[in-house]
């Protein structure tokens, strides 16, 4: 079997439907974000799309935490957690992510992928009989977590209350189940109905298990995410989040009951075969976590400029999705158009927007996700909605209502 003739034929087909990804050579320079150097076309561009969305990635005490780790502990952890990894910057930043969000621990992974992968994986597998109810829109972590615990999984409509209760109706009391997933989705931007759900749970003796990591750093008082923002973080068994977005850094975690965190770390082969991140990460996330649990300016710079956009965009009459949150979807509904779209607005205009092509979202519902920040100013916003109305009108695309 020619088995390069095999790869070359399968990245056709990505190139012939348009769903191909591109990755743009950039490079970030502290204290200059949201602008970055892009290599491929050999200029300053503004990022719309980054996941840093406070911009904590180059905060100065982030910054200073890092050099400061770095200088003390070196660049690596040295190993796994069990084998000399486990670092004091470790176990404060859990401590810290414990607090966060009112739970008695916390257990740190070098990614969120990897703390949804190896946290379901390992729950679901080691409960007997375990059943998971799925969100239909939860990411692609949970989903391999769940698909590698081998437990029965049903997929629920998504964020809808009736269809879960109907399928926890249909299932034995005694039957051990899990409820899985987000507060923030991050290709719609709409909102999970967590109170409802966590009603479901008590009523029929299920876990809930919610993904925060589009909302950590972003919502509730302290940025503890969406849970916190309601007051109901206490109703769920489960939190997990990143560090590598409202915080700016990189890693994931799970918080819980002691005794939950500590069946993870003793059974999740994704915790225990892992080599640790390296300290100086853990003293940079830890730096960022304290200051959003206590500067509230970010998150409200941060709101400014989400409402900001939308107002500008409404104005333009282009089309975006409506949702509570900060995730601007501008939907184009075409592969090959959308990534006409972010070519033309990186070459001619200069603000990056990565197209959103299938798998990530459903065919037909091709996208620019644009994610705003504090610090983006008025004039960003008002050049990126000029830009787009020009592009709208050029090519003759459908306005909205």
């Amino acid at each position: 079997m020619d088995y390069d003739a095999y790869f070359r034929s399968a990245l056709d087909g990505l190139r012939a439907d348009g769903s191909y990804r591109y990755f743009a050579e950039l490079e970030r320079r502290a204290g200059n974000f949201p602008r970055a150097f892009h290599h491929g076309i050999g200029r300053e561009v503004t990022v719309w799309c980054s996941n840093d969305y406070l911009g904590m990635g180059q905060h100065p005490a982030v910054l200073e935490a890092m050099h400061k780790g770095l200088d003390e502990g070196g660049a690596g952890a040295g190993g796994t957690r069990n084998i000399s990894g486990t670092n004091h910057y470790h176990v404060a930043l859990e401590a810290e992510l414990a607090s966060l969000h009112g739970k008695e621990a916390a257990l740190l992974f070098n990614s969120g992928y990897l703390s949804n992968w190896a946290t379901l994986g390992t729950i679901a597998a080691r409960l007997h009989n375990c059943v998971v109810l799925s969100d239909a829109a939860n990411h692609a972590s949970m989903i391999e977590g769940i698909r590698h615990s081998r437990a029965e999984k049903q997929i629920f409509r998504h964020n809808d209350v009736e269809d879960l209760e109907a399928r926890l109706k249909a299932l034995p009391r005694d039957v051990p189940k899990i409820i899985a997933f987000e507060s923030v989705y991050s290709m719609d931007g709409d909102i999970a109905p967590i109170e409802q759900f966590c009603d479901l749970a008590d009523q029929y003796g299920a876990m809930t298990y919610l993904d925060e990591v589009h909302a950590v750093g972003l919502y509730g008082h302290q940025g503890g995410g969406i849970a916190e923002q309601r007051g109901i973080a206490h109703r769920l068994d489960v939190i997990e989040g990143t560090l590598g977005k409202g915080f700016g850094v990189v890693g994931g975690y799970i918080s819980g009951s002691a005794a939950l965190c500590d069946f993870v770390r003793s059974f999740a082969s994704g915790f225990i075969f892992s080599t640790a991140l390296p300290p100086m990460i853990a003293a940079g996330a830890l730096a960022s976590v304290r200051h959003l649990r206590s500067s509230q300016a970010e998150r409200d710079g941060h709101a400014r400029a989400v409402a900001s956009l939308r107002a500008r965009l409404d104005a333009a009459r282009i089309p975006h999705l409506a949702n509570p949150s900060h995730i601007v979807p501008v939907i184009v509904g075409d592969a090959e158009r959308c990534r006409m779209l972010s070519d033309r607005l990186l070459e001619r205009f200069g603000h990056y927007i990565q197209p959103i092509n299938y798998p990530t979202v459903p065919r037909g519902t091709e996208r620019l996700r644009i994610t705003p920040g504090p610090l983006h100013t008025d004039a960003d916003i008002e050049d990126l909605a000029q830009a787009l109305a020009t592009l709208w009108q050029e090519h003759d695309l459908a306005l909205a209502a």
